[in-house]
This record gives C-alpha cells, structure tokens and sequence, in this order.
C-alpha cells in the first residue's frame, strides 16, 4: 500500500546542514546540542505548592486536582484505583496480534533484564574476617506512565518489569486519564508486567502520593519513569524523600552513516525520534557529500507522508542536522562529544567502532537495526540518559532497583590488625572516641 500525504504544508524543506570543516562548526554545534529542560520560577511555584497540598490533604487534594487537571469526576481515590481484575480484563479484551505483541516484548525485556541481577558475594581473609556485599532489592517502586497525547505500554514494560526482575515486593503505578479515558492496551501492558497497584492520577500531585504516601497510595522507595515539565519538576522536588531514575530530556538519535545504507532507512529512523515531539533531537552524521545529499533529498520526499509531519519538521527544523564530517575519527569523536541517547552505527562494520564509543545511552549496531527495535521489543530497556548525561549516566536496569549493603564481620584477630590501623587514622583526625572503640578489639 503506497504511503499517503497527511501533510498540508506545500512548502519545500530542507534539513539543516552542518560541516566540520567550516570555522563556525564548533559553535553551531553548540547551539544545536543546547538544552535547558529546568522548568522556571512558575512552574516550580506551582509544583511545590501542589506537593504541599497532596501531602498535607493526601486523598481529598489528590481528587480536587484530578477532576481539576483531568477533567475526571471522582468521589475518592478508590474511584481512581484500578483492581487486578481490570488490567486482566483489559489483557484479555486485545486483539490476538496485540496480546502475541505485548507477551513477546515482554518476554525478551524480562530475558535481557535477568541477565542484568547482579549477586551478593563475600570472600574470607587469612585470618577469618568475612568481607562482602549484600544485594537486596527494594520494597516499594512507583512507575510514572504518561497518558494524554499518546498511550505508552512499552514504557510500561520497560519500568515495571526489570523492577520485577530485581525482586522488588509491590509496583505502584500512576497513569493520568484525561476525561476519564482508558488505555486498554496500557493496562494490559501492567498485567503483563506484574504492577500490583494502578491508580489513574497524574501530574505532580501523583508523584507527591508516590513520595509521601496519602490515605490509599502507598508511599514508594523509588519513582521512575518519564513525564511532562510538571512531573519532571516535581520528581526532582522530591528527590531524597526517594530515588528517582532521572529527569529525561526530549528523545534523542544520533546516527552515523558510511554512506552503505538505505537513504530511505536513513530518512524514517531520523523521523522515527522526531516524532517524539518538536524538542526531539535527529541528527546524522557521515563522510560522504552524496550520500548526505541522497539522505536529505529521502527527506523531503518522505516527510510529507508522515501522520505526525508538522511535528516532525518542527523537530528537524530546530533541533536537527546533517552533520558531513571528514573521517571515521572524526565520526567518533562527534559521537562522544555529543554523547546521545541513542547511537546508530549504520557502518559495514560496526563491532570495529564498539571499543571506541564511550558515551552512548543505547548503541544500534549495523545496518539491519533500527532504533525502532529498541522502544519496544529488542530487549534492552528503553529508558534512556539524555541531553549529554550519557557521560556518567546508564540505561534504567535491574540495579536501579536494588540496594548494595556491605558486610564486614572481623574474626578477633582482624579485629586486632585493623584496630591498630584504624587507631592511628582516627588520632590523626583527633576523633579519639573512633579510636577508643577500635583500641578495645587490640588483643595485646
């Protein structure tokens, strides 16, 4: 079936070129990567005051802002609670081909994500002390899903279930339903996940009940999951009241081409992100002029056949570039200088590139995968770092949601040896009590 105009806009497009070569690379490209995604002075304003609210009033502020931000008409959060019996409705009532979907990519993220647990291990010393690391996983996560503009049940999947892997006792999750809208195809993702609790809240005053706790949601260790300004804001209030994964950017993709692939591959994985919404980020890096020339031309031939094209050329348009640069080292070099989220290697061969590549969030290796794959169903989770925190930052895994406790146990000979180190510190620091205690285990 041939792809139809959805597009109005008669205007021609043309994508933004960049070249290495050219004296003001340097700072375009800085403008070009420049991101602010703090929220101002308002919006934190109104955040704090909505924090405060949930959790001086818990229940009754959670529905006033409910029928007041959703529009929905509830009486008390158990009318905003959905039971396990409604999720497997909502399982149940799929399609064939989107219940076979959701079970599939399940079942890869949960086999990826077992490969992630880590092990408590310990070791014994010479003289008997046992040395090691306990891992436990925590007792409560809150998932944040998005809801409004677009239905997300991969995020679903990909929160709920390496929390699952990592042993984690009950999952919370919150999904806002504006108008009192449902997403059956959300639901069946929680229970194909394993979510034991899902209230249709949203916004901040949501992450406000997953921090504090209220009169029906429980109060979690961890929040993950992406959100609008308000949840973002809102996360970052409440950190250290719990952990949370990170406060995520717009969708990113980078892709580096030797000029083997597809223009046309090429074309639809720059939209794939693109799409995302106008502060998405698409750009394209390569050596080769014409095959640059043959991308930009699959663009403009393509873009007007996309269902979400004024999205997408606002994207393109403001936050994204063809990049021709003069070499494969100089290719890497842009890589990890701009450290994206999502790394395409459409090269010949991409396992050559791998051990020079050390800033990416999630690395597409050759020609043959798209970053598509990994939103929803390759495996690894696509909860990604953005905006350059690639550089100290990694994938949302199984480890997000498990603590490390060290052991110690010192036989009394140890005790011995390490109390005369740890004396002598703890003098020299004038911490004389520290010294006192470790002095009593010297058996002289």
């Amino acid at each position: 079936m041939a792809d139809t105009v959805t597009d109005s806009a008669t205007e021609s497009f043309k994508m933004p070129r960049l070249d290495t070569r050219d004296e003001d690379f340097g700072p375009l490209l800085e403008v070009l990567l420049d991101w602010e995604g703090v929220s101002d002075a308002e919006v934190q304003k109104r955040v704090s005051q909505i924090i405060e609210d949930v959790r001086t009033r818990g229940d009754a502020a959670l529905v006033e802002l409910t029928r007041r931000f959703d529009r929905v008409e509830a009486d008390s959060v158990e009318a905003l609670t959905l039971s396990p019996e409604r999720l497997e409705q909502a399982f149940d009532s799929l399609p064939d081909a989107q219940r076979e979907a959701l079970a599939h990519a399940a079942q890869r993220i949960r086999s990826y994500h077992r490969h992630q647990k880590p092990e408590s291990w310990q070791y014994r010393e010479a003289d008997g002390t046992l040395l090691g690391q306990q891992i436990t996983a925590l007792d409560r996560a809150g998932i944040y899903v998005p809801g409004g503009k677009a239905a997300y049940p991969s995020s679903v999947l990909m929160n709920a279930i390496p929390a699952h892997v990592a042993g984690v006792r009950e999952i919370v999750m919150v999904v806002p339903t504006p108008d009192g809208v449902l997403n059956d195809l959300v639901l069946a993702a929680a229970h194909v996940a394993g979510v034991d609790h899902v209230f249709t809240i949203g916004g901040a005053q949501a992450i406000a009940a997953l921090a504090y706790g209220t009169e029906s949601v429980p109060r979690v260790d961890k929040i993950v999951g992406p959100g609008n300004i308000y949840v973002a804001t809102a996360k970052r209030a409440v950190f250290g009241q719990v952990g949370i994964d990170m406060i995520a950017g717009p969708s990113e993709i980078l892709v580096v081409s030797d000029g083997g692939t597809d223009p046309d591959w090429l074309a639809m994985d720059l939209f794939s992100q693109a799409e995302h919404d106008e502060d998405a980020q698409a750009i394209l890096v390569g050596w080769d002029a014409a095959h640059l020339d043959a991308v930009e031309a699959a663009i403009e031939r393509l873009l007007p056949t996309l269902e979400r094209a004024p999205i997408v050329r606002a994207s393109l348009r403001s936050r994204g570039a063809l990049i021709r640069c003069r070499d494969r080292d100089e290719a890497l070099a842009l890589v990890n200088r701009i450290a994206p989220e999502h790394l395409e290697l459409s090269v010949a061969d991409p396992e050559s590139w791998l051990h020079e590549v050390r800033h990416a969030g999630a690395i597409f290796m050759g020609r043959y995968t798209a970053e598509a794959l990994g939103d929803y169903c390759a495996g690894p989770n696509h909860v990604l770092p953005t905006s350059g925190t690639a550089r100290f930052s990694s994938p949302l895994g199984v480890y997000d949601f498990q603590k490390r406790s060290s052991i110690i146990h010192c036989s009394a000979k140890g005790a011995a040896t390490l109390g005369r180190t740890a004396s002598v510190l703890a003098r020299g620091e004038a911490l004389t009590a520290h010294a006192r205690s470790a002095e009593n285990r010297i058996d002289d």
